[in-house]
């Protein structure tokens, strides 16, 4: 049981390893475009599902509360969070609506939609990025495996190259905490 604990969180730990390695620049891209969307009083969204979904959760929860440093909230919201709205949505309009009908209602020019998606081919999450699109809000997304369809629709997408979907899941976790921290700095000491 040991050495399979030991296997499991060394696989991860590689995992990450190479997206320190690969992913450096495509993460720095993502938070200039959701720091520039923050500095002008933009808005971030998040959606996803399954634990995809609670990481929306988790991330939008850092940028309104707060990372690492004292400071205001930024607007930013969970698409996943409302049941009466999902489930209002997904009864009426159908499961692949539930993100863009609010995307559609929530959201705006210089607001900033992330999509966190291990397959990067997730219905929902590919139409609310068209919804997106059609009202001039910037994209980003968070795949796994090659991307999926996500890496085509997306303003931009951070790839992580991995088929297994927890650690796909870890990534997308560190690399939101990531973006997180550079874009408190950077909102706490103006930078571009």
């Amino acid at each position: 049981m040991q050495d399979e604990i030991r296997d499991s969180l060394e696989y991860g730990s590689q995992v990450l390893a190479k997206c320190a390695e690969k992913l450096p620049e495509e993460i720095a891209a993502a938070a200039r475009m959701i720091a520039a969307s923050l500095r002008c009083g933009g808005m971030i969204a998040f959606c996803g599902n399954g634990g995809s979904a609670s990481q929306a959760q988790h991330l939008a929860g850092e940028i309104v509360g707060r990372f690492l440093r004292e400071r205001p909230a930024y607007k930013a919201i969970a698409l996943t969070a409302d049941t009466a709205i999902l489930t209002a949505v997904a009864n009426d309009y159908g499961y692949e609506e539930v993100f863009a009908r609010q995307v559609e209602g929530l959201l705006k020019q210089n607001d900033v939609l992330v999509v966190l998606s291990t397959s990067g081919d997730s219905p929902n999450c590919l139409r609310a990025v068209e919804r997106a699109k059609e009202l001039k809000v910037k994209t980003i997304g968070l795949s796994g495996r090659e991307g999926g369809k996500l890496k085509e629709v997306a303003d931009h997408c951070i790839t992580v190259r991995c088929y297994d979907t927890p650690q796909i899941q870890e990534a997308h976790l560190a690399i939101g905490h990531a973006i997180c921290s550079v874009v408190e700095k950077a909102l706490a000491e103006g930078d571009e």
